[in-house]
């Protein structure tokens, strides 16, 4: 972290407090994630520009755990340049709340309008992005938020999607199409809707 002329640490911005505050309420409820908490911590204490994507060492991302009305199925992307499953979500571009670019991009990715985003921070992910193109690798630090669908389930595929599936959740854990990522988020849904 640079500091400031008299030794001192440069003050926090407030979206900085923001992001630190949901940081810290997430490690009440995960406590066996310290490890990968501290990671988070720390680079959102020393980049107030962490929200940026020109940032090059990494930036922070928002994603959404897409779940449909019954909480059964997760919807999922299959993702044009990582050619992998993954949960929808994307770059904030300099938009410090996470929470609202989790829901934009659920909603841009779907085409799904009838979204409802949760309060809480459900997981956090921190992952290596390939080189691609002329953009050099770099870490995406991703917050992930629950977004439900309460209305029409039909989707539309965008540009930065192959294909979309609504996948069932329980069927996801100990899948080789689903990598450790998902299979955790998908652990944590069905704990969550079991101790409801």
């Amino acid at each position: 972290m640079s500091s400031t002329t008299d030794g001192a640490a440069p003050a926090l911005a407030a979206w900085q407090h923001d992001w630190l505050h949901e940081l810290a309420a997430y490690a009440v409820r995960h406590p066996q994630e310290v490890h990968g908490i501290a990671q988070f911590r720390e680079f959102m204490t020393q980049h107030a520009d962490a929200a940026e994507r020109e940032l090059a060492l990494g930036h922070l991302t928002g994603a959404a755990w897409l779940v449909s009305a019954d909480g059964r199925r997760v919807l999922l992307t299959h993702h044009r340049k990582l050619l992998r499953w993954l949960q929808l979500g994307g770059h904030a571009d300099g938009d410090v709340d996470l929470k609202a670019v989790a829901l934009r991009e659920a909603e841009e990715e779907s085409g799904l309008r009838d979204l409802v985003v949760e309060g809480e921070l459900f997981d956090l992910d921190r992952h290596w992005i390939p080189d691609h193109k002329t953009v050099p690798g770099h870490w995406h630090y991703d917050l992930r938020y629950v977004v439900r669908c309460c209305g029409d389930e039909q989707f539309a595929v965008s540009e930065e999607s192959l294909e979309l599936a609504w996948r069932d959740i329980a069927d996801m854990i100990g899948s080789a199409d689903f990598d450790e990522s998902l299979q955790r988020m998908a652990r944590k849904w069905l704990e969550r809707e079991s101790a409801a």
